[in-house]
């Protein structure tokens, strides 16, 4: 399998900076005292976030809805998932390149044309000819179903968590739902820019995150919105007739 495939939640160029990242989020207003009052009454970016992780990992299922744009390109890289424990699925779009990935149990698959398979998925063109308009497949053991796996499984979700040590807690009211607010940076690096942070989580019931944005200069932005907690996720197969293994597609 060529080296370069990787994890479908990031975007190529300047949008695979801004993976992993979102929200969304109108500012308070005044029923925010009575809603969310008790709620925040001593909570900590430490709480929440530690609130957070036991809330994921009791939920089933949760559809995520990811778009990510550069300010010098027209180009938004869409991503539509729903997410389960051990199983998922979702599809990438960027422009005409757009890639379907469909994780069980026993495998891992991926189709789509070939723009998709090269630019978002990483195939040389010699390997996405190969796969044309099949499914091609991965078992567990191997790095690439791993890969699919941790984006369509709730490893995924609770990567948008950050660290407690520099993330500021605040509170606001949005449509009427009480919302803790977290708020980070990320560093920039040698390749790529200072990255700035939003996640909501609820601040009534379960605390489960609701959006999250990330901007960066330049017009860098990638937004996330997390709903439907609680559905189940059922994830059938292709047709073995459209399926290939990976070996096939190597050599």
């Amino acid at each position: 399998m060529h080296p370069a495939v990787r994890r479908a939640r990031r975007p190529t160029g300047a949008l695979r900076r801004l993976a992993l990242s979102s929200a969304l989020g109108t500012m308070a207003v005044g029923t925010w005292a009575t809603l969310g009052a008790a709620a925040a009454a001593g909570a900590t970016a430490g709480s929440v976030l530690r609130a957070a992780t036991a809330a994921i990992v009791g939920e089933g299922g949760v559809h995520v809805v990811f778009e990510a744009h550069a300010g010098s390109t027209s180009t938004t890289e869409r991503i539509l998932a729903d997410i389960g424990r051990t199983s998922g699925l979702e599809t990438i779009s960027a422009g005409g390149a757009h890639v379907s990935v469909r994780v069980t149990p026993t495998h891992g698959y991926v189709s789509g044309n070939s723009s998709g398979l090269i630019k978002l998925f990483g195939l040389s063109a010699a390997q996405a000819k190969k796969v044309g308009a099949d499914w091609v497949s991965w078992r567990p053991g191997t790095s690439q179903y791993a890969a699919l796996k941790a984006d369509v499984t709730m490893a995924s979700v609770k990567a948008l968590l950050p660290k407690a040590s520099g993330t500021r807690l605040t509170t606001e009211d949005s449509g009427g739902a009480a919302l803790y607010v977290l708020r980070w940076t990320i560093p920039a690096t040698g390749s790529t820019p200072q990255l700035s942070n939003r996640l909501t989580v609820s601040a009534t019931g379960a605390a489960l995150p609701v959006t999250a944005t990330s901007t960066a200069s330049g017009g860098l932005r990638a937004t996330t919105t997390l709903s439907e907690w609680g559905e189940p996720v059922l994830v059938s197969p292709p047709p073995t007739a459209s399926t290939i293994v990976s070996a096939q597609i190597n050599g």
